[in-house]
């Protein structure tokens, strides 16, 4: 005879954010439970199963083997679940909080303008958007979606690419003025940088010298907690900035920013994804029509730099 019991399904999502969060206080945070709770949760059902299912330290959870099976099943079951109710709310418009965690630059120049599109499209969804070039993770901060410019790491995160962005050396016509322009990337030795208040996968500036790959870099004079910060700084004739072209174009077309060390650029880019969590359960409406409105509207302009009769440098293409 079948056993009916409710809290099975809770004891087997509970047991699946301890697993992707990594800890019972994430998980609990996640939940809106204790700590306690959870741990007590677990153990439950551990003793209703029989077996172990996580091993405890005090630095970090490890699960067995039967723990390893039952979580890939438990991911199964619980996605099967969504996609069930789901289908029989087929039909349903978008609706409810959508949270989207953007780069600022990207997000002032094309993901803001997108918004009262979207809106209109979707009336019955309520938007946070929060614009800040700190890597966040998803689960914690509660967000369905984060707009990241640059490569990603290794997560469980599910990515779609909305573009790309070649990288370009700037300086205001008054700082090279005062400084001079460098002619070669052992010149940036003698110009002040601008750089960042987080750490970078890349320290130093790639440069192409034949068939090799150098980095250089000129001694920060001061750093940025953003792009959009950079790129002011580098207006104001602070230094030179290494930039995404997506940005700055206008700057350059306008000669508000001049290009150095063109003939040493690699060529190399900068990815623009959106990320979301999509690897337990089927997406919410409002996720989904947000993602695939990105895919359709955002158009990344990445021209080619060409310098014109005047010296002036150009954008063409």
């Amino acid at each position: 005879m079948a056993r009916f019991d409710t809290n099975r399904s809770a004891e087997m999502e509970v047991f699946v954010r301890v697993v992707d969060l990594g800890g019972f206080t994430h998980a609990a945070r996640k939940l809106r439970l204790t700590p306690s709770g959870v741990s007590k949760l677990i153990s439950r059902l551990e003793a209703r199963l029989g077996t172990r299912l996580i091993n405890r330290t005090t630095r970090k959870l490890t699960l067995t083997e039967e723990g390893q099976a039952f979580y890939q099943r438990a991911v199964r079951i619980l996605g099967e679940m969504e996609e069930a109710e789901r289908e029989a709310a087929s039909g349903a418009a978008p609706r409810g909080r959508l949270t989207v965690n953007c780069n600022i630059p990207f997000g002032m120049l094309h993901v803001m303008p997108l918004i009262p599109l979207f809106l209109e499209q979707h009336p019955d969804v309520t938007l946070d958007l929060v614009l800040t070039d700190t890597t966040i993770d998803l689960m914690q901060e509660r967000a369905d979606v984060a707009i990241r410019v640059g490569p990603l790491k290794t997560s469980r995160l599910i990515a779609r690419k909305l573009g790309s962005s070649r990288m370009v050396i700037v300086g205001a016509p008054k700082y090279l003025a005062r400084f001079g322009t460098p002619k070669t990337p052992m010149d940036l030795a003698g110009h002040r940088g601008i750089g960042w208040t987080f750490p970078r996968l890349r320290g130093g500036w790639p440069f192409r010298r034949g068939e090799r790959t150098e980095e250089a870099v000129p001694p920060p004079v001061a750093r940025a907690s953003d792009g959009e910060v950079a790129r002011r700084l580098a207006l104001g004739g602070v230094g030179l900035a290494r930039l995404a072209l997506f940005h700055i174009g206008p700057d350059i077309e306008t000669g508000r920013l001049v290009p150095v060390l063109q003939g040493y650029n690699p060529g190399d880019r900068e990815d623009i994804h959106a990320v979301y969590v999509g690897h337990t359960a089927p997406l919410p409406a409002r996720v989904r029509a947000f993602i695939d409105f990105l895919a359709e509207h955002v158009r990344v302009s990445d021209p080619s730099l060409k310098r014109a009769g005047d010296g002036k440098w150009k954008l063409a293409g």
